[in-house]
């Protein structure tokens, strides 16, 4: 069944759309490596982590206030890193080389071929058909990791203009009371 054609604003931003295809593959990757992770608490918490990362973005994107959305922009750059933090423990504690972002985009073939589906289109279709996560565990840690920070660094730059544009027009709040004062004056 077709969704509807609506789509909400949070959904053309880079910064969210990157987010779907680290949590579908955080899901695979736990599944699959599940034997590796150091206990089931770790598959869970890296699975709701990623999960976090793109669902702040949609609620913040929902919220009356501009300061609740860059809360929730902070919340969700946060589970980011937490995930990133545990992409590199399970690098270290398995012994997988954490290669540079020029060595996983000249290897990782799968890399590429994400942002050419996150930028085809101004938002991701129902099934955005990303190619299969990497079966060879190195390059399926380095997509993983160099996917996160490149979401970590994206969102930072939409909470930057999320406080500029809350500097530059105020908050929900001051508008209302801007609002409310100027219909005291008419009447």
């Amino acid at each position: 069944m077709a969704r509807n054609q609506y789509r909400a604003g949070y959904e053309y931003l880079l910064a969210y759309k990157i987010t779907i295809p680290i949590y579908d593959y955080t899901v695979i990757f736990c599944k699959r490596y599940r034997q590796l992770l150091s206990s089931s608490r770790t598959f869970d918490q890296m699975v709701q982590a990623a999960r976090s990362g793109t669902q702040n973005i949609a609620e913040g994107n929902q919220q009356a206030s501009l300061e609740g959305y860059i809360k929730l922009i902070g919340v969700n750059k946060g589970s980011l890193e937490e995930l990133l933090k545990d992409f590199l423990a399970f690098a270290r504690q398995n012994q997988i080389q954490v290669w540079e972002k020029d060595r996983v985009e000249r290897e990782v073939r799968e890399l590429g071929e994400v942002w050419e589906i996150l930028k085809r289109t101004p938002t991701l279709p129902d099934f955005p058909n990303f190619p299969d996560l990497p079966s060879d565990l190195t390059k399926a840690v380095n997509l993983m990791i160099t996917l996160i920070n490149q979401a970590i660094y994206l969102q930072k730059k939409l909470q930057q203009s999320l406080e500029k544009k809350f500097v530059e027009k105020g908050g929900f709040r001051e508008n209302l009371f801007k609002k409310r004062l100027d219909y005291k004056k008419q009447s």
